[in-house]
């Protein structure tokens, strides 16, 4: 599987797109006005708190105020750090300064949401000031090197805290470590650089943090060109090519200093053809925002995103197959699934999506559908959570969602139909 990266940069926004074998798999857009608020650390003001919910709303200097979910609090009494266990009224009263990082960017009519257990990423691990935990990715399947990465991290966090005992401010040298896939054969030297790195940074967030006053932003995440390549996690990425002499050279000092493996597959693409006309990604991007998707043996599907949920109805249309019905179903099914998985990455489809595949009589036909769009998801960057096929033959998913949908930054709703597309008819 071979994966390139073009980027489009231009003064108003960064375009990113994600080509596996030739084919248009993700594409992420940031306008510089809108920028994405993920991973980004405020100091907060508690504005109210309601116990009947159990959660808070958290003022941190934006539009509209922001939300804090019980299940998202750290419990200052557990020892690692563990979130949920608490009421929230007995940890948050109004007017109270908090830290808070934004999980989910605001969605249509609801603002950010936030969790006060803080974690901190860098190329090879995740750095939480509030645990005292490690981990290493579930994605690392081998259990020898999940067992390497482990001690290496221990080693290297034993080292520092012993080096951090004689010095005035031991505290320095606290938290937990997460670590990720591609730290997968790294070498315990890069290790504890990024330890290194990420403990520097902590240090300089929390003097950043006694300097203001709430609410305000004490840490912003990358822009989307250098958290692109910090959160690349597949080794197959062939070359990553950026049509901006400016932001290639910045790509390049990043790359150099954070993850050198990375620089010789940079290029700067001079062309005149828009780069994102390669592999004709801008024509991908125009079909991902209409409703019908055709599938290559005559069938489709039926795409419709609702403020409640994504559902996607599969239709054989004009395939009509060559030995019985239950067979002409069935590789209908399996076609749409893999179209499926690559159209969730695409549009950014998250919450609940419900797929109606069309019903099959075979339960193994059944399970040999849901094993494809399990394997076809298997490479979705997003935590996504599939059920069995329901007694009316639908497959539900839940796929996390921390930004908005493709539509929903491309599109806007029509004002004269409000978004029903619909008009009366003669008749009526």
């Amino acid at each position: 599987m071979s994966e390139e990266i073009l980027i489009n940069v231009t003064p108003q926004e960064t375009r990113v797109a994600l080509v596996e074998n030739g084919v248009l798999q993700e594409v992420v857009i940031e306008r510089a006005k809108r920028r994405g608020l993920v991973g980004n650390i405020y100091l907060g003001r508690v504005s109210r708190v309601l116990p009947g919910m159990g959660a808070a709303f958290i003022e941190i200097g934006l539009q509209r105020t922001a939300f804090l979910h019980v299940s998202d609090v750290v419990d200052p009494t557990a020892e690692n750090g563990a979130t949920g266990s608490v009421n929230i009224e007995n940890i948050l009263k109004e007017g109270n300064e908090v830290l808070v990082q934004v999980t989910k960017d605001p969605i249509g009519t609801k603002g950010a949401r936030l969790t006060t257990q803080i974690s901190i990423p860098s190329r090879y691990l995740v750095f939480m000031p509030a645990s005292r935990s490690t981990g290493v990715s579930q994605r690392i399947e081998n259990e020898d090197e999940r067992n390497r990465l482990r001690e290496i991290l221990l080693r290297c966090d034993s080292a520092r805290a012993e080096a951090a005992a004689d010095t005035p401010d031991a505290r320095a040298y606290s938290g937990g470590y997460i670590v990720r896939t591609a730290a997968e054969g790294v070498e315990e030297e890069q290790l504890a650089m990024d330890m290194d790195f990420l403990q520097k940074l902590w240090q300089a967030i929390e003097i950043h943090i006694t300097e203001v006053k709430a609410p305000a932003l004490v840490y912003e995440d990358l822009p989307l060109m250098l958290r692109i390549i910090r959160d690349l996690v597949a080794r197959e990425v062939e070359n990553i090519r950026i049509d901006s002499r400016e932001s290639f050279q910045k790509l390049q000092e990043f790359t150099a200093r954070f993850i050198p493996d990375l620089v010789g597959r940079i290029e700067h693409y001079p062309g005149e053809r828009p780069i994102l006309d390669l592999y004709s990604v801008e024509d991908e991007i125009l079909k991902a925002l209409d409703r019908k998707v055709e599938l290559k043996s005559g069938g489709h599907l039926i795409i419709d995103q609702t403020e409640a949920m994504t559902t996607i109805d599969v239709n054989t249309g004009g395939f009509v197959g060559h030995r019985n019905l239950e067979e002409t179903i069935f590789k209908t099914n399996l076609e749409a699934a893999q179209a499926i998985a690559r159209q969730l990455r695409l549009r950014n489809l998250g919450g609940i999506i419900i797929i109606d595949f069309i019903d099959m009589q075979d339960a193994e036909h059944q399970r040999q559908v849901l094993r494809a769009l399990e394997r076809s998801l298997e490479r979705d960057h997003s935590k996504i959570s599939i059920s069995e096929v329901t007694s009316l033959g639908l497959v539900q998913i839940t796929r996390k969602r921390t930004r908005e949908s493709l539509e929903h930054v491309l599109c806007e709703t029509c004002p004269t139909c409000r978004g029903r597309g619909s008009i009366k008819t003669v008749e009526t």
